[in-house]
Protein backbone atom coordinates (compact mmCIF):
# COMPACT_ATOMS: atom_id res chain seq x y z
CA UNK A 1 0.00 0.00 0.00
CA UNK A 2 3.11 2.28 0.53
CA UNK A 3 4.10 1.94 -2.98
CA UNK A 4 0.81 3.02 -4.21
CA UNK A 5 0.44 6.11 -2.45
CA UNK A 6 4.36 6.55 -2.97
CA UNK A 7 2.88 5.97 -6.67
CA UNK A 8 0.14 8.47 -6.44
CA UNK A 9 2.46 11.28 -4.81
CA UNK A 10 4.80 10.78 -7.63
CA UNK A 11 2.28 11.43 -10.89
CA UNK A 12 0.88 14.41 -9.21
CA UNK A 13 4.44 15.57 -8.68
CA UNK A 14 5.43 15.19 -12.07
CA UNK A 15 2.06 16.52 -13.44
CA UNK A 16 2.76 19.29 -10.99
CA UNK A 17 6.13 19.83 -12.86
CA UNK A 18 5.22 19.75 -16.03
CA UNK A 19 2.17 22.34 -15.77
CA UNK A 20 4.90 24.90 -13.84
CA UNK A 21 7.42 24.30 -16.99
CA UNK A 22 4.90 24.53 -19.67
CA UNK A 23 2.23 26.42 -18.72
CA UNK A 24 3.19 28.55 -14.93
CA UNK A 25 6.50 30.08 -16.18
CA UNK A 26 5.76 30.56 -19.50
CA UNK A 27 2.55 32.61 -18.35
CA UNK A 28 4.35 34.43 -15.86
CA UNK A 29 6.63 35.67 -18.25
CA UNK A 30 4.19 36.97 -20.81
CA UNK A 31 2.38 38.91 -18.12
CA UNK A 32 6.05 40.24 -16.48
CA UNK A 33 6.59 41.27 -20.23
CA UNK A 34 3.58 42.77 -20.37
CA UNK A 35 3.79 44.63 -17.32
CA UNK A 36 7.18 45.99 -18.55
CA UNK A 37 6.35 46.71 -21.74
CA UNK A 38 2.74 48.73 -20.23
CA UNK A 39 4.57 50.31 -17.54
CA UNK A 40 6.91 52.08 -20.38
CA UNK A 41 3.41 53.37 -22.04
CA UNK A 42 2.11 54.45 -18.58
CA UNK A 43 -0.57 51.70 -18.29
CA UNK A 44 -1.78 50.88 -14.97
CA UNK A 45 -1.23 47.40 -15.11
CA UNK A 46 -0.87 46.45 -11.47
CA UNK A 47 -4.12 48.16 -10.91
CA UNK A 48 -6.08 45.80 -12.53
CA UNK A 49 -3.91 42.57 -11.52
CA UNK A 50 -5.19 43.87 -7.79
CA UNK A 51 -8.34 43.12 -8.63
CA UNK A 52 -9.61 39.93 -6.99
CA UNK A 53 -12.35 39.36 -9.60
CA UNK A 54 -9.71 39.34 -12.62
CA UNK A 55 -7.86 36.92 -11.12
CA UNK A 56 -10.27 34.07 -9.79
CA UNK A 57 -11.43 34.78 -13.79
CA UNK A 58 -7.85 33.97 -15.30
CA UNK A 59 -7.78 31.07 -12.51
CA UNK A 60 -10.31 29.44 -13.71
CA UNK A 61 -10.03 29.79 -17.38
CA UNK A 62 -6.46 28.67 -17.28
CA UNK A 63 -7.26 25.85 -15.57
CA UNK A 64 -10.33 25.29 -17.82
CA UNK A 65 -8.05 25.72 -21.15
CA UNK A 66 -5.55 22.66 -19.35
CA UNK A 67 -8.22 20.09 -18.37
CA UNK A 68 -8.96 20.50 -22.26
CA UNK A 69 -6.01 20.11 -23.26
CA UNK A 70 -4.94 17.11 -21.17
CA UNK A 71 -8.19 15.75 -21.67
CA UNK A 72 -8.02 15.56 -25.30
CA UNK A 73 -4.48 14.03 -25.06
CA UNK A 74 -3.26 17.37 -26.59
CA UNK A 75 -0.76 17.83 -23.58
CA UNK A 76 0.87 14.28 -23.09
CA UNK A 77 2.10 14.07 -19.30
CA UNK A 78 3.29 10.69 -19.74
CA UNK A 79 4.76 8.58 -22.67
CA UNK A 80 2.51 5.72 -23.64
CA UNK A 81 4.21 2.52 -23.15
CA UNK A 82 3.81 -1.01 -23.85
CA UNK A 83 4.94 -4.59 -21.33
CA UNK A 84 3.90 -7.80 -22.23
CA UNK A 85 2.49 -10.03 -19.40
CA UNK A 86 3.25 -13.39 -20.80
CA UNK A 87 1.85 -17.17 -19.98
CA UNK A 88 -1.95 -15.76 -18.62
CA UNK A 89 -4.13 -18.70 -18.43
CA UNK A 90 -6.77 -18.73 -20.71
CA UNK A 91 -10.32 -19.66 -18.94
CA UNK A 92 -12.78 -21.25 -21.15
CA UNK A 93 -16.35 -20.96 -21.19
CA UNK A 94 -18.54 -24.25 -22.95
CA UNK A 95 -20.47 -27.27 -21.66
CA UNK A 96 -17.95 -29.56 -20.23
CA UNK A 97 -20.75 -32.57 -19.47
CA UNK A 98 -21.85 -32.79 -23.41
CA UNK A 99 -18.31 -31.24 -25.21
CA UNK A 100 -14.85 -32.31 -25.73
CA UNK A 101 -12.81 -29.44 -26.72
CA UNK A 102 -9.48 -29.88 -28.73
CA UNK A 103 -6.74 -27.20 -29.07
CA UNK A 104 -7.39 -24.82 -26.54
CA UNK A 105 -3.42 -23.11 -25.62
CA UNK A 106 -2.99 -23.22 -22.19
CA UNK A 107 -1.69 -19.62 -22.18
CA UNK A 108 -1.43 -16.84 -24.09
CA UNK A 109 0.55 -13.63 -23.85
CA UNK A 110 -0.50 -10.45 -23.14
CA UNK A 111 0.91 -6.72 -24.44
CA UNK A 112 -0.37 -3.98 -22.42
CA UNK A 113 -0.63 -0.33 -23.98
CA UNK A 114 -0.82 2.60 -22.10
CA UNK A 115 0.71 5.33 -19.57
CA UNK A 116 3.41 3.39 -17.29
CA UNK A 117 1.26 4.04 -14.27
CA UNK A 118 -1.86 2.24 -15.76
CA UNK A 119 0.08 -0.58 -17.04
CA UNK A 120 1.09 -0.67 -13.29
CA UNK A 121 -2.05 -0.40 -11.69
CA UNK A 122 -3.56 -3.21 -13.88
CA UNK A 123 -0.88 -5.54 -13.06
CA UNK A 124 -1.34 -4.61 -9.33
CA UNK A 125 -5.03 -5.27 -9.49
CA UNK A 126 -4.64 -8.99 -10.93
CA UNK A 127 -7.86 -9.23 -12.25
CA UNK A 128 -6.13 -10.20 -15.73
CA UNK A 129 -8.34 -12.57 -17.40
CA UNK A 130 -8.10 -13.86 -21.09
CA UNK A 131 -12.13 -15.74 -22.24
CA UNK A 132 -12.27 -18.30 -24.81
CA UNK A 133 -16.08 -18.07 -25.04
CA UNK A 134 -17.56 -21.51 -26.62
CA UNK A 135 -21.03 -21.24 -24.89
CA UNK A 136 -22.92 -21.14 -28.12
CA UNK A 137 -21.01 -23.02 -29.94
CA UNK A 138 -21.91 -26.85 -30.72
CA UNK A 139 -20.04 -29.92 -31.91
CA UNK A 140 -19.23 -30.19 -35.66
CA UNK A 141 -16.30 -32.47 -37.29
CA UNK A 142 -14.24 -29.06 -38.77
CA UNK A 143 -12.87 -26.57 -36.48
CA UNK A 144 -13.77 -23.31 -35.58
CA UNK A 145 -11.81 -20.10 -35.60
CA UNK A 146 -12.69 -18.26 -32.27
CA UNK A 147 -10.87 -14.91 -31.25
CA UNK A 148 -9.84 -14.76 -27.05
CA UNK A 149 -10.82 -11.84 -25.08
CA UNK A 150 -9.29 -9.67 -22.52
CA UNK A 151 -10.97 -8.22 -19.63
CA UNK A 152 -9.31 -5.30 -18.56
CA UNK A 153 -9.07 -4.37 -14.93
CA UNK A 154 -8.38 -0.24 -16.22
CA UNK A 155 -10.73 0.73 -19.50
CA UNK A 156 -8.02 3.47 -20.35
CA UNK A 157 -5.46 1.00 -21.39
CA UNK A 158 -5.28 -0.93 -24.93
CA UNK A 159 -4.21 -4.66 -25.12
CA UNK A 160 -3.03 -6.93 -28.00
CA UNK A 161 -3.18 -10.95 -27.82
CA UNK A 162 -0.57 -13.70 -28.96
CA UNK A 163 -2.57 -15.48 -30.34
CA UNK A 164 -5.58 -13.61 -30.73
CA UNK A 165 -7.45 -16.23 -32.32
CA UNK A 166 -7.47 -20.02 -32.11
CA UNK A 167 -8.87 -22.86 -34.12
CA UNK A 168 -10.67 -25.22 -31.94
CA UNK A 169 -12.60 -28.61 -32.86
CA UNK A 170 -15.95 -29.46 -30.42
CA UNK A 171 -16.88 -32.94 -30.40
CA UNK A 172 -19.45 -35.05 -28.60
CA UNK A 173 -18.10 -35.95 -25.05
CA UNK A 174 -18.85 -39.99 -24.62
CA UNK A 175 -18.56 -42.43 -21.24
CA UNK A 176 -17.01 -46.06 -21.76
CA UNK A 177 -16.10 -48.14 -18.50
CA UNK A 178 -12.76 -49.56 -18.81
CA UNK A 179 -11.16 -51.87 -16.19
CA UNK A 180 -8.41 -50.86 -13.82
CA UNK A 181 -4.94 -52.52 -13.99
CA UNK A 182 -2.06 -51.16 -12.00
CA UNK A 183 1.91 -50.48 -12.54
CA UNK A 184 4.58 -50.59 -9.62
CA UNK A 185 6.99 -46.80 -11.05
CA UNK A 186 10.57 -46.26 -8.87
CA UNK A 187 10.44 -50.20 -7.81
CA UNK A 188 14.73 -49.17 -7.13
CA UNK A 189 13.28 -47.06 -4.10
CA UNK A 190 11.63 -49.78 -2.61
CA UNK A 191 14.25 -51.51 0.61
CA UNK A 192 16.21 -54.04 -1.97
CA UNK A 193 15.23 -56.95 0.59
CA UNK A 194 11.12 -56.19 0.41
CA UNK A 195 9.59 -57.41 -2.66
CA UNK A 196 5.40 -56.68 -3.26
CA UNK A 197 3.39 -59.81 -2.62
CA UNK A 198 -0.21 -58.44 -3.09
CA UNK A 199 -1.67 -55.63 -4.68
CA UNK A 200 -5.81 -54.70 -4.34
CA UNK A 201 -7.43 -51.75 -5.70
CA UNK A 202 -10.58 -49.84 -4.13
CA UNK A 203 -11.72 -50.26 -7.78
CA UNK A 204 -11.78 -52.51 -10.52
CA UNK A 205 -13.56 -50.10 -13.09
CA UNK A 206 -13.31 -46.79 -13.84
CA UNK A 207 -15.60 -44.45 -16.11
CA UNK A 208 -12.81 -43.06 -18.94
CA UNK A 209 -15.19 -39.75 -20.45
CA UNK A 210 -13.51 -38.01 -24.32
CA UNK A 211 -14.36 -37.78 -28.15
CA UNK A 212 -14.54 -41.20 -29.75
CA UNK A 213 -11.19 -40.54 -31.38
CA UNK A 214 -9.77 -40.55 -27.97
CA UNK A 215 -11.60 -43.37 -26.67
CA UNK A 216 -10.80 -45.66 -29.56
CA UNK A 217 -7.00 -45.06 -28.15
CA UNK A 218 -7.61 -46.37 -25.57
CA UNK A 219 -5.37 -49.69 -24.87
CA UNK A 220 -5.10 -49.39 -20.93
CA UNK A 221 -6.16 -47.84 -17.95
CA UNK A 222 -3.84 -48.24 -15.05
CA UNK A 223 -3.10 -46.48 -11.60
CA UNK A 224 0.37 -45.77 -10.90
CA UNK A 225 1.28 -47.12 -7.62
CA UNK A 226 4.98 -44.97 -6.46
CA UNK A 227 7.08 -47.20 -4.38
CA UNK A 228 9.35 -44.64 -3.73
CA UNK A 229 7.84 -43.71 0.04
CA UNK A 230 9.43 -43.08 3.21
CA UNK A 231 6.82 -45.13 5.14
CA UNK A 232 7.66 -48.47 2.76
CA UNK A 233 10.33 -49.68 5.13
CA UNK A 234 8.99 -53.20 6.14
CA UNK A 235 7.17 -56.26 5.29
CA UNK A 236 3.74 -55.99 5.94
CA UNK A 237 0.58 -54.01 4.70
CA UNK A 238 -0.06 -50.91 3.70
CA UNK A 239 -2.66 -48.44 2.76
CA UNK A 240 -1.62 -45.82 -0.46
CA UNK A 241 -3.89 -42.25 -1.25
CA UNK A 242 -4.26 -40.82 -4.40
CA UNK A 243 -3.10 -42.84 -6.57
CA UNK A 244 -3.21 -41.36 -9.90
CA UNK A 245 -5.22 -43.15 -12.88
CA UNK A 246 -4.06 -42.70 -16.39
CA UNK A 247 -5.11 -44.20 -19.74
CA UNK A 248 -2.40 -45.16 -22.12
CA UNK A 249 -2.32 -46.19 -25.75
CA UNK A 250 -0.70 -48.80 -27.30
CA UNK A 251 2.19 -47.64 -27.19
CA UNK A 252 2.58 -47.11 -23.63
CA UNK A 253 1.87 -43.09 -24.09
CA UNK A 254 -0.72 -41.09 -22.15
CA UNK A 255 -3.27 -40.12 -23.62
CA UNK A 256 -4.07 -36.52 -22.53
CA UNK A 257 -7.20 -35.60 -23.80
CA UNK A 258 -9.19 -38.64 -21.71
CA UNK A 259 -11.06 -38.04 -18.63
CA UNK A 260 -10.71 -40.89 -15.85
CA UNK A 261 -13.41 -40.92 -13.49
CA UNK A 262 -12.30 -40.90 -10.32
CA UNK A 263 -8.99 -39.50 -11.72
CA UNK A 264 -7.35 -41.20 -8.00
CA UNK A 265 -8.07 -43.65 -5.86
CA UNK A 266 -6.29 -45.59 -3.22
CA UNK A 267 -3.79 -49.04 -3.02
CA UNK A 268 -3.60 -51.63 -0.58
CA UNK A 269 -0.17 -53.27 -1.02
CA UNK A 270 1.62 -55.87 0.73
CA UNK A 271 5.20 -56.23 0.99
CA UNK A 272 7.05 -59.50 1.94
CA UNK A 273 10.79 -60.73 2.41
CA UNK A 274 11.27 -63.62 -0.04
CA UNK A 275 14.36 -65.35 0.17
CA UNK A 276 16.64 -68.51 -0.89
CA UNK A 277 19.60 -69.66 0.53
CA UNK A 278 21.67 -71.07 -2.43
CA UNK A 279 25.12 -72.45 -3.10
CA UNK A 280 27.72 -70.39 -4.86
CA UNK A 281 28.47 -72.70 -8.62
CA UNK A 282 32.02 -71.90 -10.13
CA UNK A 283 32.39 -71.95 -13.74
CA UNK A 284 35.67 -72.02 -15.78
CA UNK A 285 36.39 -70.33 -19.26
CA UNK A 286 39.85 -70.80 -21.14
CA UNK A 287 42.08 -74.18 -21.46
CA UNK A 288 44.66 -75.42 -18.88
CA UNK A 289 47.82 -76.18 -19.36
CA UNK A 290 48.41 -79.57 -21.85
CA UNK A 291 48.05 -82.88 -18.95
CA UNK A 292 46.80 -80.65 -16.57
CA UNK A 293 43.55 -80.67 -14.67
CA UNK A 294 41.74 -79.29 -11.93
CA UNK A 295 42.07 -81.06 -8.39
CA UNK A 296 40.16 -79.38 -6.25
CA UNK A 297 37.62 -75.82 -6.28
CA UNK A 298 37.15 -73.99 -2.49
CA UNK A 299 35.09 -70.92 -1.96
CA UNK A 300 36.11 -68.68 0.56
CA UNK A 301 38.43 -71.53 1.99
CA UNK A 302 35.34 -73.95 2.21
CA UNK A 303 34.40 -76.94 -0.24
CA UNK A 304 31.27 -75.34 -0.92
CA UNK A 305 29.77 -72.23 0.51
CA UNK A 306 26.19 -70.28 0.33
CA UNK A 307 24.67 -67.29 -0.01
CA UNK A 308 21.00 -65.87 0.16
CA UNK A 309 19.36 -63.83 -2.29
CA UNK A 310 15.99 -61.57 -1.63
CA UNK A 311 13.34 -61.18 -4.63
CA UNK A 312 10.00 -62.02 -6.03
CA UNK A 313 9.05 -65.66 -5.28
CA UNK A 314 8.10 -65.96 -8.85
CA UNK A 315 11.12 -64.74 -10.42
CA UNK A 316 13.40 -65.94 -7.91
CA UNK A 317 11.73 -69.68 -7.16
CA UNK A 318 13.43 -71.43 -10.21
CA UNK A 319 16.80 -70.03 -9.55
CA UNK A 320 19.20 -73.56 -8.03
CA UNK A 321 22.55 -71.76 -7.68
CA UNK A 322 24.30 -68.61 -7.61
CA UNK A 323 27.13 -68.56 -10.57
CA UNK A 324 30.96 -66.91 -10.39
CA UNK A 325 32.87 -67.34 -13.27
CA UNK A 326 37.13 -67.58 -13.30
CA UNK A 327 39.74 -67.69 -15.78
CA UNK A 328 42.04 -70.92 -15.94
CA UNK A 329 43.47 -70.03 -19.11
CA UNK A 330 47.57 -71.66 -19.30
CA UNK A 331 47.10 -72.34 -15.63
CA UNK A 332 48.23 -75.38 -13.93
CA UNK A 333 52.14 -74.70 -13.87
CA UNK A 334 51.77 -74.08 -10.34
CA UNK A 335 49.59 -75.92 -7.37
CA UNK A 336 46.74 -73.38 -6.85
CA UNK A 337 45.48 -69.94 -8.00
CA UNK A 338 43.56 -67.72 -5.96
CA UNK A 339 40.93 -65.66 -7.39
CA UNK A 340 38.78 -62.40 -5.99
CA UNK A 341 35.54 -62.62 -7.62
CA UNK A 342 32.14 -60.49 -7.60
CA UNK A 343 28.68 -62.14 -7.15
CA UNK A 344 26.74 -60.02 -9.56
CA UNK A 345 22.98 -60.70 -9.02
CA UNK A 346 20.62 -62.30 -11.50
CA UNK A 347 17.75 -61.72 -12.96
CA UNK A 348 14.66 -60.89 -10.69
CA UNK A 349 17.59 -60.97 -7.80
CA UNK A 350 16.34 -57.80 -5.77
CA UNK A 351 19.38 -57.91 -3.58
CA UNK A 352 21.92 -60.61 -1.97
CA UNK A 353 23.66 -61.25 1.16
CA UNK A 354 27.25 -60.96 -0.46
CA UNK A 355 28.61 -59.25 -3.35
CA UNK A 356 32.42 -60.73 -2.55
CA UNK A 357 33.95 -64.26 -3.01
CA UNK A 358 37.40 -65.65 -2.62
CA UNK A 359 37.96 -68.70 -5.02
CA UNK A 360 40.91 -70.89 -4.26
CA UNK A 361 42.00 -73.54 -7.86
CA UNK A 362 44.38 -76.16 -7.25
CA UNK A 363 45.93 -78.18 -10.01
CA UNK A 364 47.13 -81.42 -10.62
CA UNK A 365 48.48 -84.07 -13.17
CA UNK A 366 45.32 -84.76 -15.83
CA UNK A 367 44.23 -88.83 -15.79
CA UNK A 368 41.72 -90.77 -17.87
CA UNK A 369 39.21 -93.82 -17.81
CA UNK A 370 36.93 -95.00 -20.12
CA UNK A 371 33.08 -95.67 -19.33
CA UNK A 372 30.26 -97.42 -20.87
CA UNK A 373 26.98 -95.39 -20.58
CA UNK A 374 23.46 -97.77 -21.09
CA UNK A 375 21.19 -94.89 -21.63
CA UNK A 376 21.30 -91.95 -23.41
CA UNK A 377 18.13 -89.30 -23.69
CA UNK A 378 16.50 -87.26 -25.75
CA UNK A 379 16.57 -83.23 -25.22
CA UNK A 380 14.46 -80.56 -26.88
CA UNK A 381 11.95 -82.68 -29.40
CA UNK A 382 8.90 -81.89 -30.70
CA UNK A 383 6.03 -82.76 -28.46
CA UNK A 384 4.24 -84.00 -31.88
CA UNK A 385 7.34 -86.24 -32.35
CA UNK A 386 8.97 -89.41 -31.33
CA UNK A 387 12.94 -90.37 -31.41
CA UNK A 388 13.58 -93.82 -31.62
CA UNK A 389 17.52 -95.01 -30.86
CA UNK A 390 18.58 -97.53 -33.61
CA UNK A 391 20.48 -100.68 -32.53
CA UNK A 392 21.68 -100.26 -29.04
CA UNK A 393 21.94 -96.90 -27.39
CA UNK A 394 25.01 -97.41 -25.04
CA UNK A 395 28.23 -95.31 -25.99
CA UNK A 396 31.61 -95.34 -24.34
CA UNK A 397 32.57 -91.73 -22.22
CA UNK A 398 36.10 -90.93 -21.64
CA UNK A 399 36.38 -88.84 -18.60
CA UNK A 400 39.12 -86.69 -17.94
CA UNK A 401 40.47 -85.31 -14.70
CA UNK A 402 42.73 -86.04 -12.09
CA UNK A 403 42.95 -89.37 -10.49
CA UNK A 404 41.47 -88.74 -7.49
CA UNK A 405 38.19 -86.88 -9.22
CA UNK A 406 37.63 -89.81 -11.42
CA UNK A 407 38.39 -92.15 -9.31
CA UNK A 408 34.47 -91.30 -8.40
CA UNK A 409 32.52 -90.97 -11.43
CA UNK A 410 30.53 -94.13 -12.31
CA UNK A 411 28.85 -94.45 -15.41
CA UNK A 412 25.31 -93.88 -13.35
CA UNK A 413 26.75 -90.38 -12.61
CA UNK A 414 26.51 -89.53 -16.64
CA UNK A 415 24.58 -87.95 -18.42
CA UNK A 416 24.67 -88.50 -22.27
CA UNK A 417 21.52 -86.87 -24.52
CA UNK A 418 21.26 -86.45 -28.26
CA UNK A 419 19.71 -82.67 -29.21
CA UNK A 420 17.21 -82.74 -30.95
CA UNK A 421 15.83 -79.63 -31.65
CA UNK A 422 15.97 -79.12 -35.18
CA UNK A 423 14.81 -82.14 -36.41
CA UNK A 424 11.57 -83.35 -37.99
CA UNK A 425 9.55 -86.67 -38.73
CA UNK A 426 11.79 -88.18 -41.90
CA UNK A 427 11.56 -92.04 -43.60
CA UNK A 428 15.74 -91.77 -43.21
CA UNK A 429 18.20 -92.43 -40.06
CA UNK A 430 19.37 -89.11 -38.60
CA UNK A 431 22.99 -89.66 -37.45
CA UNK A 432 23.58 -87.51 -33.95
CA UNK A 433 26.35 -86.04 -31.76
CA UNK A 434 25.62 -87.30 -28.27
CA UNK A 435 27.03 -84.85 -25.83
CA UNK A 436 27.21 -85.58 -21.49
CA UNK A 437 25.76 -83.16 -19.29
CA UNK A 438 28.81 -81.68 -17.23
CA UNK A 439 27.99 -79.39 -14.02
CA UNK A 440 31.60 -80.24 -12.79
CA UNK A 441 34.56 -78.08 -13.91
CA UNK A 442 36.87 -80.44 -12.91
CA UNK A 443 35.62 -83.03 -15.22
CA UNK A 444 36.01 -83.29 -18.94
CA UNK A 445 33.93 -85.86 -20.77
CA UNK A 446 34.72 -86.70 -24.55
CA UNK A 447 32.81 -89.25 -26.75
CA UNK A 448 33.54 -90.05 -30.13
CA UNK A 449 30.47 -91.98 -31.23
CA UNK A 450 27.19 -91.13 -32.85
CA UNK A 451 24.05 -92.68 -32.48
CA UNK A 452 21.10 -93.77 -35.38
CA UNK A 453 17.94 -91.52 -34.59
CA UNK A 454 14.96 -92.05 -36.78
CA UNK A 455 11.92 -89.48 -35.87
CA UNK A 456 8.23 -90.38 -36.34
CA UNK A 457 5.04 -88.34 -36.16
CA UNK A 458 2.77 -88.84 -33.10
CA UNK A 459 -0.23 -88.68 -35.50
CA UNK A 460 1.00 -91.78 -37.68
Amino acid sequence: MKKLFKLIGNIFLSIYRVIDKLIVTPISRIIFNISKYLKTHNFKFEYIFSKPNFMIYLSLILAVIVFLLIDRRVITLVESEAEIIPNVPVKVNYNEEAYVVEGIPETVDVVLIGRKSEIYLAKQLGTNSVILDLSDYKARDSAYKVYLSYTKSIDSISYKLDPSYVSVTIKDKIKVTKPLDYDLVNKDSLNERLSVETVELTKNEVVVQGSRDSIDKIASVKALIDLKNNSLTDAGTYNIDNVTVLAYDNKGEIIKDIEVVPSSITATITLDTYSKTLPIKVLTTGKLLTGKAIASISINNSNSHSVTIYGDEEQIGSITNVPVTVNVADQGASSTKTYNVTINKQSGVRAISESKATVTVTFGDEKQKELNVQAVASKNLNSNLTANIIGTDSINVIVKGVQSVIDEVSPENIKAYIDLENYTASDKEYEVDVKIENDDPRLDFVVSSKVKVKITNNNH
